[in-house]
């Protein structure tokens, strides 16, 4: 055994003592894998109506009550068979191995370029048998619809109906794609379309059939990156628009330093004493720290994080009249996301586009909690094991890591460390140079979009075509990074551009695959270490698909965004710093406490989430309970039964008047529509009880109890108040004479707006002053509970003063 084989082995042997899940042994696989095989053998000679009928008898089989696990052989090895005759290709025993992973409900890890689309296809065959229908959840839109239309064909000889969902897609297409036996569509639009039907008035319009299995692709981004930010149903509400204009131009007035301080990096704003006296003045509000003047003091703040926190092509663009949202982790826009209401009419504000509509929230949920909708789940990805313990805790997702079909042969260097981001800068361009000359391909993985496209004039002006991903049109960055393998082809993007999609060497054609691998295959540059390694390894593993040669190189400074942020300054005692003449530090000691603070920061996150979710337990479990009785109510004559209790003169004056069916239509809708609006108000109020709960700290409370305590107290009195408030509009019904096509629902009380908040729960830090943080989170002290923050703050003042 080789020295490194078994430095692995005794690192794989320590984890699995320390609680560790992983299974890298796929041994106990490989005689399933010969026992396809072996069936696979015997129906090479089917017809296409052969391969129908066998398929439909496995139906036939399952809806009968036989166990689908019997059945794994031979449906497995008919898939394969369907596949070759369909697509031409003869599937890897490591991907019949990710297949049986799947079906078994646990996570697969499988290397980029390793065919994951194409394993997906076994398990999603055998599941779908039953006629309850499998979801296959993606990356984005257009792997949704590429992968439906590719895979389409296999699944038609074998019987099965496919669909997939869109943003955009209208209720009855919707309603179609979810009937297929299989469809794929991303995890948003599957979560939104859940919040949409727990909040529909007709049960015709429901989109959605109860769930059955699901196949999470791309699950590290999924179920790890955005478990922490929650998708959100809105409505329209009758609130006036809040004027804004006025604090946005007191913000570009204001002077830092003199009216205010901030920390660029920590989020931190303070006003200074000048600062109060000058907004005061300008307001004419008088004492900022009263109850009257605490709401205009959020607005500034507000204004201030939008003006000098927020940054332009950093932190968001600005796209057809919007506001949209970078994603820090990725550097990708983030589809219909939002920061709290308040922060993001301040950013519209001062890049002058029209405020979308606020809306009021109908409706929550994480991902976390979607997931667990669905009875079975399996997921895939190419970087789990980082992450191994959040997936197995959080999920119940054991992982099992399949080895590349070819061995990987892509050398991952160390990374070059300098000083400062000049000295980072003229050494990544001169390396892009020199190695651009010799043909090689290069994709270069940037932080943001800004940073692309500086590095992209840097490029040009030394006469170096390039192509520009911006982080807008999936299918157009597909097109792109499906020739990065080109000989001489130099492509600059943010991360994770073109997810899904494979590099071959020589392009996608392959013309110049051999020229390119003499050169040693694609070289990936990543100009920036990002918050989670699996993000650098997603980067990492664009370069080495499938045996091809390939090269991976990080350039970083200690003078990046990130290690700012985190202080790493402060960590690497300066002796170690020593550069060589162009700047790089070559010391392993700060390698080292890069890797370590890269950990630390993981770490930090992963506690964040974990304590987001459990303010968000209770919160689901009461969810739940509201949407069993909505449903009911929908579907049953509960809510006429419900409201001739609370208000049986008015029912009956009703009844007589217009008869059973439309009275009952009367009480659903007006109960509903009540139910709604309590449940809208109630989670609004939690919300804001959250933002503040942690101020309980300072009594040596337990936050999360008196969360919770507070949570089930209100939640018990709200059902009443709907039914009351709907008794109540059934009264002025009454009295205004009801008629047959009364209550109306229009368009406004439906859901109206999607979209995912952006939110985090940082602890308290030194400084009690207001605190937001940036396209990370709306920190807790940024909340709603202004009161107490303006007392705080009015001690403070009247301290410095005394």
């Amino acid at each position: 055994m080789s020295e490194n084989n078994l430095s692995i082995k005794i690192h794989r042997t320590i984890r699995r003592w320390n609680g560790s899940t992983l299974v890298w042994d796929i041994e106990a696989y490989r005689g399933t894998v010969e026992a396809i095989r072996e069936e696979g053998r015997r129906l090479v000679t089917l017809t296409p109506d052969q391969i129908f009928g066998h398929a439909h008898r496995f139906r036939e089989e399952i809806r009968s009550g036989v166990d689908p696990d019997t059945l794994l052989v031979p449906s497995f090895a008919l898939v394969a068979e369907a596949v070759r005759r369909v697509l031409y290709i003869d599937p890897f025993d490591e991907q019949l191995v990710c297949g049986i992973v799947l079906h078994q409900g646990k996570l697969a890890e499988m290397q980029t370029g390793e065919g994951k689309t194409l394993a997906a296809v076994f398990p999603v065959f055998l599941n779908a048998l039953c006629g309850r229908g499998v979801h296959v959840l993606t990356f984005n839109d257009y792997l949704a619809r590429r992968d439906a239309e590719w895979m389409g064909p296999v699944y038609r000889l074998l019987g099965l109906t496919v669909g997939f969902v869109q943003e955009g897609m209208g209720i009855t297409e919707r309603q179609s794609a979810y009937r297929q036996d299989v469809t794929y569509l991303t995890a948003k639009e599957a979560g939104f379309d859940f919040l949409r039907d727990n909040c529909r008035y007709d049960t015709s319009h429901i989109v959605q059939r109860d769930f059955h299995y699901a196949i999470v692709d791309e699950a590290d981004s999924l179920l790890i990156d955005e478990a922490r930010i929650p998708m959100i149903i809105a409505g329209a509400t009758d609130e006036p628009e809040e004027q804004l204009t006025p604090f946005a131009q007191l913000a570009r007035a204001m002077q830092p330093e003199r009216h205010f301080s901030f920390d660029a990096y920590g989020r931190k704003i303070s006003l200074t004493e000048e600062g109060i006296d000058f907004v005061e003045q300008q307001l004419g509000c008088g004492d900022l720290f009263t109850s009257t003047g605490v709401a205009s003091l959020s607005r500034l703040y507000h204004a201030l994080h939008a003006q000098y926190l927020l940054h332009w092509n950093v932190d968001y663009l600005v796209s057809g009249n919007r506001i949209e949202l970078i994603d820090e982790l990725t550097g990708r826009i983030a589809e219909n996301r939002r920061w709290p209401e308040g922060l993001h009419a301040a950013v519209e504000v001062k890049e002058g586009v029209p405020a979308q509509s606020r809306g009021a929230m109908r409706s929550s949920i994480t991902i976390h909690h979607f997931i667990a909708q669905y009875p079975k789940v399996a997921a895939m990805t190419a970087t789990a094991e980082q992450a191994e313990e959040e997936f197995h805790d959080w999920y119940g997702l054991d992982t099992v890591i399949i080895p590349s079909h070819r061995e990987c042969l892509r050398n991952d260097f160390p990374d070059r460390v300098y000083r400062t981001r000049r000295e980072k800068g003229h050494a990544l361009i001169e390396e892009i140079a020199t190695v651009h000359a010799t043909g090689r391909p290069i994709l270069v993985g940037t932080r943001t979009v800004r940073e692309s496209r500086e590095l992209a004039d840097v490029l040009i002006a030394r006469g170096i075509d390039c192509r520009v991903l911006n982080a807008k049109d999936n299918a157009y960055e597909a097109s792109i990074v499906a020739e990065a393998g080109t000989a001489g082809a130099v492509t600059i993007s943010t991360n994770m551009a073109g997810r899904g999609t494979d590099i071959r060497l020589g392009g996608s054609d392959g013309k110049d695959r051999e020229r390119v691998a003499s050169l040693g295959g694609l070289y990936v540059i990543g100009t920036n270490r990002f918050e989670s390694r699996r993000i650098d390894d997603q980067l990492r593993g664009r370069s080495g698909r499938q045996g091809d040669p390939g090269l991976s190189r990080f350039f970083i400074s200690l003078e990046d965004d990130l290690f700012v942020k985190y202080r790493i300054n402060e960590l690497i005692p300066k002796r170690y710093i020593v550069t060589s003449a162009d700047g790089c530090i070559e010391n392993a000691y700060v390698n080292n406490e890069i890797n370590r603070l890269q950990r630390i920061i993981e770490g930090q996150n992963g506690d964040i989430k974990f304590t987001l979710g459990k303010y968000s337990v209770l919160i689901e479990q009461q969810r739940t309970i509201v949407a069993s009785y909505r449903r009911e109510v929908l579907a049953t004559g509960k809510a006429f039964e419900l409201l001739r209790v609370t208000a049986r003169p008015v029912v009956d004056n009703i009844l007589a008047r217009l008869g059973g069916e439309t009275t009952a239509a009367h009480c659903r809708t007006l109960l509903l529509r009540a139910l709604d609006r309590s449940w809208s108000t109630y989670l609004a109020d939690m919300a804001d009880l959250r933002d503040g709960i942690h101020f309980r700290r300072f009594g040596r409370q337990d936050p999360l109890h008196i969360f919770n305590s507070l949570a089930i107290e209100r939640f018990e009195t709200m059902l009443q108040e709907a039914r009351q408030a709907a008794a109540g509009e059934l009264e002025r019904l009454c009295v205004d004479g009801p008629r047959r096509d009364s209550p109306v629902i229009d368009e406004r009380h439906n859901p109206s707006a999607t979209w995912t908040y952006l939110v985090s729960d940082n602890p308290f830090e030194d400084n009690p002053d207001l605190q937001l943080s940036g396209n990370m989170g709306y920190s807790v002290f940024a909340g709603l509970l202004w009161p107490l923050t303006a007392m705080m703050l009015m001690m403070k003042r009247r301290g410095r003063k005394s």
